[in-house]
């Protein structure tokens, strides 16, 4: 399951101000604790009731935060103190423009010096520290807090402050920041642009392993950018784990600083180019397995590509000089320097953090299986004697899978690259996971900053009444800012190294998050603040670096503030044409859509396009038993919602010719609620909606332009409904590949519709030859297809 589902509400975290008839009232240190800590003890909830949080809640995550409330006046002070004991925060991020003055603690009247040592090199001298802005007592001695002041238009990136009190030198680090995104130039405001959103394991090609892959991936820029689209967003392709099976979800990684194998294409490989031919031919005859295994009853069966493909990878790793030495991790000789071995933008793999802590977990996973937390105990932390001498012992496997990882960059770079030779302003937008698999990597590497024994989801609404548990284990707020932020930083960076934008899933996790003691049921959590401005300004910092777009899920119930804030930092916020709707329920028109945003019909989450239009969401969800009320209620509410809409396309006029058709005598035999001329036609309807907002993206799932009727994901289930696994289909079921995206007229004809965006329509053919250029659209799909 994702835990991106828009559909659940998001309530508000609320202010400790209302808990007079709180429980936790009576004890009044353990609601200030809370509240110096981020803890929320109460919140809103999604119908504007307050919702009080349990003690025992409270008390358990203050303890997943390190601190301890079994005396909560002690902890208050202490919590209090903290930052004066710190004397200088160990990070600060400031805008590189105009920056915040730090505060530096002081004994009264001690005298201090200043300095910025810029990440040039260059030093300067500072302002002595300023009036005191706050005195405390510590430890019987008069303190102050004192603010120095550092200098307007910093350089952007990584300075440290030095700060001499007598003998004593202390430090703090500073990274300086944009104030916004800048985002591609080609895509500034009041520019607009179009693109496609894709599942890459659900559109295969003749060439691919049973499954999309990254260069089939290299093939959709191509034809995506020749067409004139300027975005390409696909979903997580975070690193699994190397071990069967494999994990279907791909917003449940191991690792979201790594990425995939599973999708690599082996021929794509210098190494294949290079080994001999009887090697080759068994690489292909791994290939036509997978081909032929992959899809059984016509869904995705990873394992079986991750059988065929890994025996493939690693003939070719052996076959073109794979380390079998302890001494030697580096892999395949490539003809490179191997004290400068650089990946495909000029980074060395030093330059890839956590390389080897990954390569070795996946090592040890092969072992071991795929969750440390079963593991020998002394194995459980990466910095351990018995990691160490397993980094000896296992060097042959950790060489291979760093070696996979240069090969994952390396594919990924070629797809960037092609989209922008292709003339994509964006290129490839990535899809970054809210949170990581606690048995994985990432969580065993980064366990001192991972609040490992929580883990995130939502507190209960109308549609999960019992909360929603996502497994994921939340940054700890001050261990994160204590370390730096490092390992959020390089998490953003790594994803960002590969394509041309992010997009983050729940981006409101940046601002707080829903915590659940293990075991204590998604009920029984509460809401941590994190530092928004700062994590947000390091997005910024990143994306900067590489001229990329942000865009931030924030769908639900989500604070003013919020959206004010991600405007601010020039981040994209999301629009879903389903729930755009007034205080009244009732669909907004699409001039009233917010501008900043990234527009679509729908998500993996939620049904397609067809699907909507025919209910097959409330039959599929009845079937399995997943309402919250009678079928009939359910039918009853959504083809209300569904009437609505289709009323506001008749009053934009876009329901003309056959797609006003809609009365009862254009329901099939079959049951469905439309001719397939109608439903086509209504599909089209809705996405002109979208182009005719003010939004600054408009996406469009290719299946849609096909009739498509099953989403990706169903969330609240598991096995019931085959998620993820699904390929794009047309309305009868077929299966859509990547040749047929590139030559149905459907898809020329959707295409062609979202280019309006532009302020000219591409050609009709684009989708078909290559080239840009305005013509008017299509004017009727020569092929419509049939429930």
């Amino acid at each position: 399951m994702s835990p991106d589902d828009p559909a659940r509400s998001r309530p508000l975290e609320h202010s400790v101000s209302d808990l007079a008839a709180s429980d936790l009232a009576a004890d009044r240190d353990l609601v200030d604790l809370a509240e110096v800590s981020g803890v929320a003890t109460a919140y809103r909830d999604a119908e504007g009731a307050l919702v009080q949080a349990a003690p025992r809640t409270v008390r358990a995550v203050l303890r997943l935060l390190g601190i301890d409330p079994s005396d909560p006046a002690a902890a208050l002070t202490a919590a209090r103190e903290a930052p004066w004991r710190r004397r200088l925060p160990a990070c600060a991020v400031v805008s590189a423009a105009a920056p915040r003055p730090i505060v530096v603690h002081l004994p009264a009247g001690t005298a201090a010096r200043a300095e910025l040592e810029l990440d040039s090199g260059r030093r300067i001298p500072l302002d002595p520290p300023g009036d005191p802005a706050e005195r405390r007592n510590l430890d019987g001695e008069p303190w102050e807090a004192r603010p120095l002041t550092l200098p307007a238009g910093l350089p952007l990136g990584d300075h440290v402050l030095h700060v001499a009190v007598g003998s004593r030198r202390l430090r703090c680090a500073v990274v300086a920041v944009p104030d916004a995104v800048p985002g591609p130039a080609a895509l500034a405001e009041p520019a607009r642009a179009w693109g496609w959103m894709i599942q890459l394991y659900a559109l295969r090609s003749a060439s691919s392993w049973g499954m999309g892959d990254y260069a089939d991936l290299v093939d959709l820029v191509d034809w995506s950018g020749q067409a004139g689209a300027d975005v390409l967003l696909v979903n997580p392709l975070h690193a699994a784990a190397p071990t069967l099976p494999v994990a279907a979800s791909p917003y449940s990684p191991v690792s979201r600083r790594f990425a995939a194998p599973l999708y690599l294409r082996p021929e794509a490989t210098p190494e294949y180019a290079r080994v001999d031919e009887r090697t080759r031919a068994v690489v292909d005859e791994f290939a036509r397995e997978a081909r032929r295994d992959g899809r059984p009853d016509g869904l995705l069966d990873r394992d079986a590509v991750w059988r065929a493909k890994s025996a493939a990878l690693e003939l070719l790793f052996r076959a073109a000089g794979g380390s079998s030495s302890p001494d030697d991790r580096s892999g395949p000789d490539d003809g490179s320097d191997p004290d400068d071995r650089s990946g495909p933008d000029g980074d060395t793999d030093a330059a890839i953090q956590g390389l080897d802590d990954f390569a070795t977990w996946c090592a040890l996973a092969e072992r071991h299986g795929p969750d440390w937390r079963v593991w020998p105990a002394e194995l459980a932390h990466p910095g351990t004697p018995a990691v160490a001498a397993a980094r000896v012992e296992l060097a042959d496997r950790i060489a291979f899978h760093a070696w996979l990882q240069r090969c994952c960059d390396a594919q990924l770079a070629a797809a960037q690259a092609a989209a922008r030779g292709a003339g994509m302003a964006a290129g490839i937008v990535h899809d970054l996971a809210v949170g990581v698999d606690p048995g994985g990597a990432d969580a065993w590497a980064l366990q001192d900053v991972l609040a490992v024994d929580a883990t995130v989801g939502a507190p209960p609404d109308t549609f999960n009444q019992q909360g929603q548990d996502w497994g994921l284990p939340p940054w700890r707020p001050q261990a994160l800012a204590d370390a730096g932020y490092a390992p959020f930083r390089q998490m953003v960076a790594a994803v960002l190294r590969r394509g041309g934008g992010l997009r983050v899933d729940h981006i409101l996790g940046l601002f707080r998050l829903w915590w659940i003691p293990r075991g204590a049921g998604a009920v029984n959590g509460t809401y941590v603040r994190y530092d928004a401005e700062a994590m947000l300004g390091l997005i910024a910092l990143e994306a900067a670096r590489t001229g990329a777009v942000v865009v931030g899920e924030d769908l639900g119930t989500v604070e003013p503030s919020v959206a004010t804030t991600l405007a601010r930092t020039g981040v994209l916020g999301s629009t879903v044409l389903w729930f755009e709707q007034d205080d009244s329920g009732r669909p907004l028109p699409p001039t009233r859509y917010r501008a900043a945003t990234m527009a679509s019909v729908t998500t993996h989450d939620l049904p397609t396009a067809a699907g909507y239009l025919e209910g097959e969401h409330v039959r599929l969800r009845a079937g399995l038993g997943l309402l919250g009320r009678s079928e009939q209620a359910e039918t009853g509410g959504w083809r209300a919602e569904r009437d609505a809409l289709l009323d506001l396309l008749r009053a934009e006029g876009l329901l003309t010719g056959p797609a006003d058709m809609t009365g009862p005598a254009d329901m099939t035999a079959d049951g469905a609620q439309f001719t397939p001329q109608v439903r086509t036609e209504l599909v089209f309807a809705l996405h002109r909606l979208l182009v005719r907002s003010p939004c600054r993206i408009v996406l469009a799932a290719p299946g849609d332009a096909f009739g498509d009727l099953h989403q990706p994901n169903l969330p609240g289930t598991v096995d019931a409904y085959p998620n993820w696994r699904l390929p794009v289909r047309d309305a009868d079921g077929g299966e859509v590949t990547v040749e047929r995206l590139r030559t149905d007229p459907a898809v020329a004809r959707l295409g062609a519709l979202l280019a309006e965006v532009r302020g000219a329509s591409v050609a009709d053919g684009a989708f078909l030859t290559p080239g840009r250029g305005p013509s008017a659209p299509l004017k009727e799909d020569p092929r419509p297809t049939s429930r």
